[in-house]
């Protein structure tokens, strides 16, 4: 008799430890995934806020951030991976808050003077970014700090070359300029998408990364679907 009531008990008192373990998971699930949505929150303030600035559209964001993630996906990434960089490239210009109008906004060309400040960007973005240490800002900030880099060397802000520059900054480099060249702008009309690749052809080995590049290229199809879903209204 004292057996069974002793295994009753403890069977009791197994089953309230795991009620109490599995409200207990519940609410740190509901604090991770509320951490993690005021984290996301913050990701897109800034990337509007620099967008907003440089009179962008919240459309360049979304497609930009979205063909690298694609790119990242058909690199081998892991899904971790890629949501990161899904998020992290949408701060890539974040350091353009701290550009003057007078040089962010003009119409015309930059003068040598006017393109040496410009180039700060980089390194204000990663200077932002790192404030805070977590797995999404540690790749935001470098995404903020290569995405200009070429790889033969003269991009900058560091004139990093080839493997030198992190795999994000490669990846997010061709959705940017891709973005940029088959987007209107007040001071430029889109470009047709094959002479946009031509023109990203014309930079393989030299300002991008050509293994990177051809995978772009080869998932045009999916790059042009993110296209007209996220287009500018």
């Amino acid at each position: 008799l004292n057996i069974k009531r002793y295994n009753d008990l403890m069977a009791q008192t197994n089953s309230i430890l795991e009620e109490k373990v599995a409200e207990r998971t519940a609410e740190l699930q509901v604090a991770y995934l509320t951490a993690k949505d005021n984290e996301l929150g913050i990701v897109e303030v800034l990337g509007r806020a620099a967008e907003f600035r440089d009179n962008e559209t919240g459309a360049h964001i979304q497609r930009m951030s979205r063909y690298s993630a694609l790119l990242a996906k058909s690199l081998g990434f892991s899904e971790e991976e890629t949501e990161l960089i899904l998020y992290a490239s949408a701060m890539h210009d974040v350091g353009k808050i701290g550009i003057g109008d007078t040089i962010l906004l003009k119409a015309g060309k930059l003068t040598a003077e006017e393109f040496d400040i410009m180039k700060t960007h980089p390194q204000i973005g990663y200077d932002i970014l790192t404030v805070k240490d977590t797995p999404l800002t540690k790749m935001a900030a470098e995404i903020a700090l290569t995405h200009h880099e070429k790889i033969d060397g003269t991009g900058y802000p560091r004139g990093l070359k080839g493997e030198q520059i992190p795999i994000n900054g490669r990846i997010v480099a061709i959705a940017d300029v891709f973005d940029a060249l088959t987007s209107e702008r007040p001071y430029k009309k889109a470009l047709d998408i094959n002479e946009s690749i031509l023109i990203l052809k014309d930079g393989s080995g030299t300002h991008f990364d050509p293994r990177i590049l051809q995978i772009f290229i080869d998932n045009i199809e999916e790059v042009l679907a993110i296209k007209e879903k996220y287009a500018n209204n």
